[in-house]
């Protein structure tokens, strides 16, 4: 009897993975926008040219753009500043922890009225707001945004600094035709594009709603910039899963480009968590510069595909040879982890299996998604909302459907950019047919 109960103990020690304590680790967990580790400040203006009608609007902007986050003590954590002549908390940073809470909060906020004091708006939030936070971890992100109708009747320039100094990222609003565009891209982050925005006023701020969700989630899951470019957000998967390094060199599209050739022995597979730490964007725009040869060209392969623990699909771009499509796949509930995929194929596409170098890109949106080939577009279809991805899964690259083996294609780029806008500037110039129209 005792050395039944002495081996019972023994391997209730050594065998962790048969007790309840560490079911949690085992459980697959979503990341992505709405989860990320934020502390969000909105500083608004409250000055008399803004007016109460306006000022409401504003409120309502702030809500709308809120709802995209889990307020909660383990992600994003939300603090309101007004500013007139003296700033005035509205609501403390993680005062309210849950989404209903806060849009309470923020609907009660009455106007203040009075001058334009920017700069000591953005210093009280930095030296009083950030630290209140009472994480037991750190947020990964702090992020202040500035809301102003016009030109701050104090200096902004050192109190931008100062919070730039304290890792707070700044966005700057800027509405109506009293603003001063300087001041703005004095105040913002850098590059002025992805940190200033502008609504021709209030009634029309809400036009600006997707594009600020966009960019603060791009802040939230996008930490890195892609090697080689101008402060451009996003995922070099060349680099990322290793391919630059283990693949053979060979030639590329142009004299000019080096490619990868993968050989069946290679396994191009890693954690999601190691490539996607925080999850995707809503938006995104994928690109993947390849050669599909004979008789790799009649087969159907996952270029890439990211899969949760249970093996579902959750984001995946298939190149189906059999019947010349593209197939793209994501994930449209967050409960029962639903795939959706959209399937393109228009006779344009049938081109990526010519046995030449294409350029494939796909611009990605919360509920639509369009294909291009070669910088032409091929087509455009609908898309159900999708939802954040579990990164306890893996990522692989070239594989064949529903199977382990690597297919052997050249790839030369592989990418994924942040910003939805850099769709219009992803031009394939590295395809010899898209540059010799160029020239011509």
């Amino acid at each position: 009897m005792k050395k039944w109960i002495l081996g019972s103990v023994l391997t209730w020690m050594f065998l962790p993975h048969l007790r309840g304590d560490n079911l949690v680790e085992d459980v697959d967990v979503q990341a992505g926008c709405s989860t990320a580790s934020n502390d969000l400040v909105y500083i608004i203006d409250g000055s008399s040219s803004v007016g109460t009608p306006d000022f409401d609007l504003a409120k309502r902007w702030l809500v709308n753009i809120t709802r995209g986050f889990d307020v909660s003590s383990r992600h994003t954590q939300v603090g309101v500043v007004q500013y007139s002549d003296t700033p005035r908390l509205e609501i403390p940073l993680g005062k309210h922890l849950s989404s209903q809470e806060l849009v309470s909060a923020i609907n009660t906020i009455g106007y203040l009225g009075g001058n334009t004091q920017t700069g000591r708006a953005i210093k009280f939030a930095t030296q009083h707001v950030f630290p209140s936070s009472n994480r037991t971890q750190p947020a990964r992100n702090r992020i202040a945004v500035v809301l102003t109708d016009g030109r701050s009747q104090d200096d902004v320039v050192d109190a931008a600094v100062e919070a730039k100094a304290q890792n707070i990222i700044l966005f700057a609003v800027g509405v109506g035709n009293e603003i001063t565009n300087s001041e703005l891209v004095s105040m913002a982050n850098n590059p002025p594009s992805t940190y200033v925005l502008y609504a021709e006023d209030y009634s029309s701020i809400a036009n600006i709603r997707d594009a600020m969700e966009q960019k603060l989630c791009e802040e939230s899951v996008c930490p890195m910039q892609i090697p080689g470019t101008a402060n451009v957000k996003g995922f070099e998967l060349l680099s990322r899963m290793q391919i630059d390094m283990k693949a053979k060199k060979v030639q590329g599209s142009l004299m000019s480009e080096t490619s990868y050739l993968l050989s069946p022995r290679l396994d191009l597979t890693d954690s999601t968590r190691a490539i996607f730490p925080e999850g995707l964007p809503p938006s995104y725009v994928f690109v993947a510069t390849l050669r599909l040869k004979s008789p790799t060209n009649h087969l159907k392969l996952d270029l890439i595909r990211v899969l949760s623990q249970d093996g579902l699909k959750q984001f995946a771009v298939t190149l189906n040879g059999l019947d010349k499509s593209v197939i793209f796949t994501s994930t449209t509930t967050s409960v029962n982890k639903k795939e959706q995929c959209v399937i393109f194929n228009d006779r344009g596409i049938k081109r990526l299996f010519d046995s030449e170098w294409h350029q494939l890109k796909l611009l990605v949106k919360p509920r639509r998604i369009i294909c291009y080939l070669d910088d032409m577009q091929i087509e455009e279809q609908l898309l159900e909302p999708v939802f954040p991805i579990y990164i306890k899964g893996k990522i692989q690259v070239a594989k064949k459907v529903k199977m382990e083996a690597t297919v052997p294609i050249e790839i030369q780029k592989l990418r994924l950019y942040c910003d939805p806008e850099q769709s219009e500037k992803e031009t394939a110039c590295e395809i010899y047919s898209v540059v010799s129209v160029m020239i011509l």
